[in-house]
This record gives structure tokens, sequence and C-alpha cells, in this order.
């Protein structure tokens, strides 16, 4: 007899797998810089030169993150046109109150609250920690479900605040840019030293070329897929830690099958970026190119999972 996942399951499964894949980043753009050198150079160099590449980039990717944390939150809110509500405009307080209800029942701070004026639905979580989170809602996800299916959408983005998961995103996404920059640096770098005829110049535009390239492979090949993966990863973990919130799967679950039918975000087409974060793809089910590179997991699997918790 096979045993039926609680939802305890469903969230202790996810958060190894998304830890496992946040351990594959910096260990495989390591072993790429190194088999990529070692190709020119003997092993010793390879070496020291993937230790001369790693150190330097994960502290400015440090460096990056600092920034990032500072001010990231209010680059997503502005990004999506966001604006800030109150509780007391009496126009929102049945929305406060909700928030307010999901709060306490995640044992999280209450939230800011935002709007984004699009009648699409859709919906997402930003801030640097659970103090100082805030949740954006679109006009259209609050006048066209219902209150406990809203409710299954708060909690679903409160899950994310207390899971810690916009900070990982931030990390994700300031580790890309450093790394597209510095290959940047380092193919400019190689094309300088090749013009000059000493061996010991040719031999090192050889090793920058070869370091060039594990950057290429590692920011247009690797990091889309891990970052992705660990997405729809972040997406089970949070429609679980949701589902156990409210104790109402089957509400967040009906909120899905509705969103999707309609959560593309205008403002949003030209921000890549902040696909991930949203509680659906907002540009639309019809720009999903693959499974592999999708920002979210196929909606079918999310509501037969939360359908099947106990």
């Amino acid at each position: 007899m096979n045993k039926v996942k609680t939802v305890y399951d469903h969230i202790r499964s996810n958060n190894i797998k998304t830890l496992l894949l946040v351990i594959a980043f910096p260990l495989i753009f390591i072993a790429l810089v190194f088999l990529f050198t070692w190709i020119v150079v003997p092993t010793d160099q390879a070496l020291k030169t993937t230790i001369n590449v790693a150190i330097p980039t994960l502290v400015a990717c440090a460096v990056w993150l600092l920034i990032s944390w500072a001010f990231g939150d209010s680059m997503m809110l502005h990004s999506a046109q966001a604006h800030e509500i109150f509780d007391t405009d009496t126009k929102y307080k049945e929305i406060f109150r909700s928030v307010e209800n999901v709060a306490i029942a995640a044992g999280l701070p209450r939230p800011r609250v935002y709007i984004i004026d699009d009648d699409s639905m859709n919906a997402f979580a930003t801030g640097r920690s659970p103090k100082d989170a805030s949740v954006a809602l679109t006009r259209g996800i609050i006048k066209k479900l219902d209150k406990l299916e809203l409710e299954g959408v708060i909690a679903h983005e409160m899950a994310h605040i207390g899971n810690r998961d916009i900070r990982l995103d931030m990390m994700l996404i300031t580790g890309v840019g450093v790394t597209v920059f510095a290959a940047d640096i380092i193919f400019r770098l190689a094309i300088s030293s090749e013009r000059g005829n000493s061996d010991n110049k040719n031999n090192s535009a050889a090793i920058l070329l070869m370091v060039w390239l594990a950057f290429m492979v590692f920011n247009w090949i690797i990091t889309p897929i891990l970052r992705m993966a660990i997405s729809r990863n972040r997406e089970y973990a949070a429609d679980a830690t949701g589902a156990q919130i409210t104790r109402n799967p089957h509400a967040l679950a009906t909120a899905l099958r509705k969103i999707t039918k309609d959560s593309r975000v205008e403002c949003l087409d030209k921000v890549k970026s902040m696909a991930a974060v949203c509680i659906a793809y907002p540009g639309g089910p019809k720009e999903f190119t693959s499974s592999l590179m999708a920002t979210h997991p196929p909606v079918e699997k999310r509501i037969e999972r939360l359908e099947s918790m106990v």
C-alpha cells in the first residue's frame, strides 16, 4: 500500500531539492572553469586559474547582493507599477482582514499590501525579511476570486515570505548579473591579450578565452536550467505551505485554475526576471517554450498535488 503524502512531506521534499540545486550552482561554476582551462594548461595551472577566478567572482556576487538586498523590493514593486493601499480605506477593509488572518495563521507579521492596476489575475511577494515584506495583488485577482480562494493566494505568497524564497531569488538574480558582467570583462581581456606576439601573451589569451567559454556555458545553459528548477520547486513548496496555513488546499487549487486562464500582467512583459516571483507566469501560458525552462510547474501538477494533500 502506497503511503499518502502529507503537506509536511511535500514541503520537506521540495526544501531538500532546492538546497541541492543551490549547492550545485557554485560547484558547477568552479568545475566548468577548471575543466575549460585544463584543456589548454596543466592541472596545477588550471587549478590556480580557477581559484583566481572563483574568489573575486564570489566576492563581487556578495557585494552586489548587498546592493540588491537594499533596493530589490522597491525595484520589483516599481516594475509592477504597484501602489500601496492602507487599512484606513474602507474599500480595502476586506483585503486587509484576509491578509491579517492569513498572517496570524502563518505566525508572521502582516505585510504591506500593494495593488497592481491590471484586470488579469496574478500576485507576488517581496521584501528583505518577514518584518518588511509586501504582498502585491492585481486588481483582477481581487475582483474575480472569492474570499477563500483569495486567502489561498495570499497564503501562497505568505509562504514565500516565511520560506525566505525572496532572499533566495535575489541571490540567484544577483549571481547571474555578476557572472554576465564578469564574462564581458574577461572576453575584452582575452582580445587585448591576443594582440601580443609573445608566447606568454598567447598563453594568457588562450586561458582567458577558456574562462570566458566557461562563463558563457554557465550563464546561458546551466544557470537558466538550475534557476528555473529552483523556481518550480519553490512554487510547489509555497503551494504546500499555503495549504498548511489555510487548511484548505482545495481553495488554492480552485484559485490556480482561474488564475492560469488570465495571468498576463502587461507591465511585466519586458521584466522577465519578475516572472519567477509571481504565483503564475505573468506572460501567459502560451509563452512557455519547454518544461525545462519554465518558471512554474504545470498547473495541472500543482492542482493534483494540492488535491492529494491530507
